[in-house]
Formats: C-alpha cells, structure tokens, sequence
C-alpha cells in the first residue's frame, strides 16, 4: 500500500486523495503556525506618552527634556502594565487571520473590494482577447505579417511590465481605466505569441484532410484553425489567470483610494496589520481558484471534442433540478438590473459579474437545447411536438 505511494507517477485512489489532502493542510497549518510563534514575544499594553511628540519650533534643550520624560513615563507605565499583547514579527498565526475577516467585511468592505478587483480582472480579459485573437491570426496565418511582426510580438514578453505604471498613468490618468488598460497589455504581451505558436502547432493531418475535400481558406480557418488554437488558447488563459491578478496588485497601488483588494493590501500593510494582509491574500487565491474551476467548466462545455471520454452528464432528476433552479435564478437576476442601485449599495461592482455569469450561463444552455433539438430525428422531434 505505502509503496505505491513513492511509485514514479503513480495513481492515488479517491480515499488516498482526500487524506492525504487533508495531511498536506495540516501540515502547512503547523508550520505556519510554528514560524508565527517561534519569535513571537508579549509587550505590554499602555498608553504611549511619545506618541506625541513635542513641536520642532521648541528649543532644542527643553525639546529633549520633554522627550526624555515622555521616555521614562512610557518605562514606568511598561514596567507596572497588567495586560499583555502577543507580537509576530514573521507572520501573523492562523487562527488571528481568521477572526479578522468580520472586521474586514464590516469596516473595510472585503465584499465590495474583492468584486471591484475581479471586474477590473474581467474587463481586462476582453480587451486583451478583443485584441490578442484578430492579432494573433492575422500574425499566425498570413505570411506577410509574420515577416513583419513576429520578431516584435515575441520580444514584447521581455518588456518589464512593472517599470510601466508610470506611462499608463501618463496616458489614461489614475482611473480604473487605467488599470484595465494595463491589465489588458499585460495579458496582451503574454497571450499574442501564444496564439501565433498555437496556429503553428496545428496537424498538419488535419490541414490535408480539409484540402483533400476542397476547402477553400476561409473554410480551413472556420473548422479547423480556429476549434484547434482555441482550445489550446484556452488552458493558456487559465494560466494567465493567476500571473493577472500580479498585475492587479500591481494597477491597484495607483490612487489606492478607488479601493480593490491591491488598495486594501497596500494600507493595511502601511499600518502593520500584517493578519489582515494574509486574510486578503488568502481571498485572492480563494478567487483564483474559483476562476480556474469556472474556466475548467467552461473548457467542456467550448471544447467537448478535447476529451476523450463522454464528458456529458447523465440526466438525473438531481441534474434536471440543478440545472432547472440556476436556470431560474439567472433569469431572474437579469431582471434585477431594474434594482441595480440597491444590489449595488452590498456588492458593489459584484452586480456587473454576477450579471455577466447569469448572461453566459443561459447562452450556454440555449446553446445547449438548440443543439439538442437540432440534432433530433424527425421521428423524435414528432414524438416531442404530439
């Protein structure tokens, strides 16, 4: 049993996984837990007497006489404290960064900020595959323009996107339309040679098989260029998922007053509350995550044809019902653009993601039932009508 356990790639079983899961979040709960408290040290709780110095225009002797007085107060009020406070030089422990999210939530909006970061991620997304794809077929595809731009779309990965915040403020100002946009050119340098090496890593077998049946090129590019690069583009999105959020920290330091999880991590870090910069940066992976599972379900429901097995669901009453109630509620949602103001007052920029989720959700079940009746016999489509 252990040994299969170190075999070279070997397969772990459903119990296996879920223990040694949860083994792994164990363990890296008790190491946090011991780096937070192998220097971790009490101070004394009192009312600091320097915390206000004396002015600058005193004169210099009876300034410092009253900072050493100040001083020796401070000693007397540590030495003769009654309550003590737990300091974590290294990193705050794990039960601190939990109890400070009802903190976050109430006082800091947590709520508001994270949706604001993941609008600015969603919008960024558009507009850098509103650019990367024509781009990068044009680029792919045509001889003429990968002469021209080849060389200077793969040297644009080179560019340190960071030393660049200064000319996007030039141009867009401090706004989140800056941030978009280079949120936007972030992903843009990355994702536009990718497309032009996934055009040139399609079959060859397929591009002969279209020809041999006389395609002509606009029909190549239609059922097998585009099914074959997008497919592959699509992992390649979802790993620049979490290489986008690096650059949202990065756009949300600029006028951190617009708010955003960036923002957020930039004051609290100012401040020294260190347990309240892990509890967001906890919230972004918990983000990042969803994201890759929310690209995962897209992925199958896109592309079917990448996998081998039958990837659909069987029909259950539980499936129907599911399938049913989100259904329902995305319709409904979309009707509650009519209460924007109110759902927005809780959630801020929350309500443009929810609605865009509402919005694809149902046109891939459209989708889905057209297909369906599209692919019906005539016998069964009788069926259904009588």
């Amino acid at each position: 049993m252990f040994q299969s356990l170190f075999k070279l790639r070997g397969d772990l079983s459903s119990h296996q996984k879920i223990l040694l899961g949860i083994l792994g979040i164990v363990l890296i709960l008790a190491v946090w837990t011991a780096l937070a408290y192998g220097k971790a040290s009490k101070q004394p709780v009192f009312e600091r007497s320097s915390s206000v110095l004396p002015p600058m225009d005193m004169p210099a002797q009876q300034r410092d006489s009253i900072i050493d007085a100040q001083e020796r107060a401070d000693s007397t009020a540590a030495a003769n404290a009654t309550e003590f406070e737990w300091i974590y030089p290294i990193l705050p422990p794990p039960q601190e960064v939990l109890f400070s999210y009802p903190n976050l939530i109430k006082n800091d909006n947590l709520i508001k900020n994270a949706f604001k970061s993941l609008w600015l991620n969603i919008k960024g997304y558009i507009w850098a595959l509103l650019l990367a794809l024509p781009i990068g077929f044009l680029i792919g595809l045509l001889p003429i323009f990968r002469g021209m731009f080849n060389r200077p779309v793969e040297a644009l990965r080179y560019l340190p996107l960071t030393a660049l915040t200064g000319v996007f403020m030039a141009w867009f100002g401090t706004s989140d339309r800056m941030k978009v946009a280079f949120l936007a050119f972030g992903i843009l340098v990355y994702l536009l040679p990718v497309i032009v090496q996934r055009i040139n890593e399609v079959k060859d077998v397929y591009l002969k098989t279209v020809f041999t049946i006389g395609a002509n090129p606009l029909q190549t590019i239609r059922s097998v260029y585009i099914p074959s690069v997008m497919s592959r583009v699509w992992d390649d999105i979802r790993v620049l998922t979490a290489i986008s959020w690096t650059y949202i920290i990065v756009a949300e330091l600029v006028n951190s007053s617009e708010g955003g999880v960036g923002a957020m991590i930039f004051i609290k870090s100012r401040f020294s509350q260190m347990e309240k910069v892990f509890a967001i940066l906890l919230v972004i992976i918990l983000i990042g995550l969803l994201q890759d599972r929310y690209f995962v379900y897209l992925d199958k429901k896109l592309f079917p044809y990448k996998y081998n097995a039958d990837i659909t669901p069987k029909e259950t009453l539980f499936s129907n019902l599911v399938r049913f109630v989100m259904t329902i509620l995305s319709g409904l949602f979309l009707l509650s653009f009519l209460i924007k103001d109110i759902i927005m007052e809780y959630i801020g920029d929350g309500f443009y993601v929810l609605m865009l989720l509402a919005i694809i959700y149902l046109a891939i079940e459209g989708w889905a039932w057209y297909k369906a009746r599209q692919n019906q016999t005539p016998t069964q489509s009788a069926t259904a009508e009588a």
